[in-house]
């Protein structure tokens, strides 16, 4: 049981989650915000800008999420073989999951970012 003082469980799971995806979507929103700026300024094209930073943040987002799906599915299949086999690696689902999180949240973040500065130009 908690002490007395001390947040609940369900809070610090949730705070670690979002710290995690978090991290990825600011970072995210910034790349995008920057991508959307500097290929407008390069092309003159607000649109095609838009729609191309738009699609690579998509890419991203996807990538990072059938990676994720990935690491659940195959994950402890991997660690078993690796320690069958000996490999010494240090690959775990758990860091795969995270990697993918944060990937997730990257590529929403520069889809977020490219459609604030879009809205802007």
């Amino acid at each position: 049981m908690a002490q007395r003082g001390d947040p609940p469980r369900l809070r610090q799971y949730v705070a670690a989650r979002a710290r995690l995806v978090g991290s990825g979507l600011g970072v995210g929103f910034l790349l995008g915000s920057l991508g959307m700026a500097g290929w407008t300024l390069y092309t003159g094209d607000a649109r095609s800008s838009e729609a191309t930073v738009f699609a690579l943040g998509a890419l991203v987002f996807g990538f990072g999420l059938l990676g994720w799906s990935g690491s659940i599915l195959a994950g402890r299949g991997i660690e078993a073989m690796q320690e069958h086999m000996d490999t010494r690696s240090n690959w775990t689902e758990r860091d795969s999951r995270r990697a993918m999180a944060r990937l997730c949240g990257g590529g929403g973040g520069i889809m977020v970012g490219t459609s604030v500065v879009a809205a802007l130009f």
